[in-house]
């Protein structure tokens, strides 16, 4: 059974910088048996990193529709996974107002790296977190799950011309803040037939340019890169083909 101290160990031994910004990903069930479970993989995460700046997805893509078009950032659960949610609703965690793919984070100018989400209308869009993710040069941490689930490429698909990955159509969507204020937030939403089930094609060639070092965390296995160079070698493939990431 892992413990904190097992868990801070691996993150060490992955050279993750704790004074940085670290966005995660990840899968609780895939790391094994822990003591405590998911808040004890939470606290080597938040101690970890607490010089720094710690960021999870607490998405609501699936929950914020035509038909229910309000997302309540203190109330609309994640739906991206139980320790998503758990993390969002921990003590200092803050989220941004982001209506279908908001983030959590918690440490050094985590309001300031989640503020203005509001106005960003597609889901990973310039000006928003994600794009703060390339400008920072962040580590994306991904444990127990593949590239499939790292969103950070759809904002290399919107920022670098790729095709068909954006509707062209706008979606009227709100924001209520924190303040419980009711905000309009239309959107641009995903709408490729694939989503992300291709980018699981990305890694060989990132592993093969030095882009994603492979490592463990508990049981998982971890996979870790930056933002700028994962951007750099996507970017290359769209750039000669813009529908490279619409099939397999």
């Amino acid at each position: 059974m892992y413990t904190k101290q097992h868990l801070t160990a691996h993150l060490a031994a992955l050279n993750i910088n704790p004074k940085g910004t670290l966005m995660v990903h990840l899968s609780c069930k895939a790391i094994g048996e822990v003591e405590g479970r998911g808040d004890t993989v939470l606290d080597a995460l938040t101690e970890y990193m607490q010089p720094g700046l710690l960021v999870l997805p607490s998405h609501t893509w699936d929950r914020v529709t035509v038909a229910n078009p309000v997302m309540d950032v203190l109330y609309t659960p994640s739906c991206v996974g139980v320790v998503t949610e758990m993390f969002r609703k921990r003590p200092g965690v803050d989220r941004s107002l982001h209506p279908t793919h908001s983030l959590a984070a918690i440490g050094k100018d985590a309001a300031e790296f989640l503020s203005g989400e509001e106005y960003i209308q597609s889901p990973c869009g310039k000006g928003g977190a994600y794009y703060k993710l390339w400008e920072r040069d962040a580590q994306i941490l991904l444990i127990g799950v593949n590239f499939t689930r790292n969103t950070y490429i759809h904002g290399i698909e919107e920022w670098d011309g790729a095709i068909g990955s954006i509707s062209p159509k706008i979606t009227d969507l709100y924001v209520i803040n924190h303040q419980g204020n009711r905000l309009y937030a239309p959107q641009y939403r995903h709408c490729a037939p694939l989503g992300s089930e291709t980018f699981s094609k990305l890694e060989p060639l990132a592993v093969q340019k030095g882009v994603l070092t492979i490592g463990q965390f508990g049981d998982a296995t971890a996979r870790l890169m930056r933002a700028a160079a994962l951007r750099e070698m996507t970017a290359g493939l769209l750039q000669a083909d813009p529908r490279y990431l619409l099939k397999y």
